[in-house]
């Protein structure tokens, strides 16, 4: 038996004006496509904006639907809409703020685990790493460098 030791590496700006100016544009596109989230059910409001290679920026909010699990992930949908428009581009930088309806919402807010799943697809396949951004409403962004701080073990194509 031998004990394995993983450890992810994160940077942690205190406010969003410590960030480059690339960067809070990237969050604020996130924070406006967040304020029009469809959350009806949980209040909590998720937005997430995407820097492609090719200079676009795309957005997606989360989308729920009575049918719990009929609803998609602010993270997904900016994803989805980008390979899905714009097959050949990577994805270079990604930002995603949360906000709750009726808690504040001070800590960085992560992807989920499906989340997680979807960016690592994107990430094998570009072959290049992704910068994740996150955050809650207001307070602390946390930056990795690549999806695989957030999920070391990733499942991908070489298992199948």
């Amino acid at each position: 038996m031998k004990e394995i030791s993983i450890t992810s590496s994160f940077l942690v700006f205190d406010t969003l004006n410590e960030l480059s100016n690339d960067i809070q544009d990237l969050m604020n596109e996130a924070v406006e496509i967040r304020k029009k989230a469809y959350a009806p059910y949980s209040q909590f409001r998720v937005g997430a904006a995407l820097l492609l290679d090719n200079g676009k920026i795309v957005v997606g909010s989360n989308q729920e639907n009575a049918a719990y699990p009929s609803g998609l992930c602010a993270e997904r949908v900016a994803i989805f809409y980008a390979g899905a428009v714009y097959p050949e581009a990577k994805i270079l930088k990604m930002a995603i703020t949360a906000a709750s309806d009726t808690n504040p919402t001070t800590a960085p807010i992560p992807p989920c685990g499906s989340c997680r799943q979807s960016i690592a697809e994107y990430e094998i396949k570009q072959d290049n790493p992704i910068e994740i951004y996150f955050m809650g409403e207001i307070g602390q962004v946390y930056k990795s460098a690549s999806l695989k701080n957030l999920l070391p073990f990733m499942f991908d194509k070489k298992f199948l």
